[in-house]
């Protein structure tokens, strides 16, 4: 299943992109300890994503809910006993709604929530699962319509809609900016999101989380106040032709 690459690699560019992390933080004046690398693992073999962890991660992110569940039923077999640092499951991509019940039982963080149908039905499989789901608001910061996500003029509303689902913790928001060869290119839209979420906190949202910053982008995020920071390829390396970029890869 997926795609394998030589795993040796792996422990090496896991370990230069936290060494570029804590840098970015302290230009920016941050803990680093406050910053959470998801290692985008989709398309990769379970073989890839034992290395990553080997190599010290534990936030795990996926796309797809079948790729995902089979890795998170094997790693969960193989490592009973992780106690204290058990692997984080992220969903980044799209979610269908007939895919939420399986979601919810999978992942600790929902990055896409867009839309209340969504939210409820989440909210519902959470309940049956007798958990409390961690979700991200997605905001379409560059009003792009080939990409998912609110509007920034419509996250009140959906905050607010959000506010009665009692197994649903919205725990702050997430963005994608428009596809560039600039780094600094991204710095607008993050400013945007980290701007929204704070002007949500003073209506009285607790927000704690920003999630955005991919492989070619994640230092600037960090400088612009990203805590969660998506990254992939400086990870694992070049995907198959099915996980060219769609608006929340890695």
């Amino acid at each position: 299943m997926g795609i394998t690459i030589d795993c040796t690699e792996i422990g090496a560019r896991y370990g230069e992109v936290r060494e570029r992390i804590v840098a970015a933080a302290r230009r920016a004046g941050r803990d680093p300890e406050t910053i959470r690398l998801v290692a985008v693992a989709k398309t990769f073999d379970l073989a890839t994503v034992r290395a990553a962890v080997a190599a010290g991660a534990r936030d795990i992110g996926e796309n797809y809910v079948q790729e995902a569940a089979t890795k998170i039923e094997a790693l969960a077999a193989e490592m009973p006993g992780r106690g204290a640092t058990p692997l984080r499951w992220h969903f980044i991509g799209h979610l269908q709604r007939n895919k939420a019940s399986r979601a919810a039982r999978l992942f600790e963080l929902i990055h896409s929530v867009d839309n209340l149908r969504l939210a409820e039905h989440l909210d519902r499989a959470a309940e049956l699962c007798g958990k409390i789901l961690g979700v991200l608001i997605e905001v379409n910061v560059s009003n792009e319509p080939t990409k998912g996500g609110i509007t920034e003029s419509s996250a009140l509303d959906l905050l607010t809609a959000l506010a009665p689902l009692e197994h649903l913790r919205v725990e702050g928001m997430m963005t994608v900016p428009p596809p560039t060869l600039h780094p600094e290119a991204s710095r607008p839209y993050f400013r945007s999101l980290a701007t929204l979420r704070n002007d949500l906190a003073s209506r009285g949202f607790d927000l704690p989380h920003l999630s955005m910053g991919m492989t070619d982008d994640y230092e600037v995020a960090i400088e612009e106040g990203a805590t969660i920071v998506r990254v992939g390829r400086a990870i694992f390396g070049p995907r198959a032709a099915r996980a060219k970029r769609t608006g929340k890869e890695s």
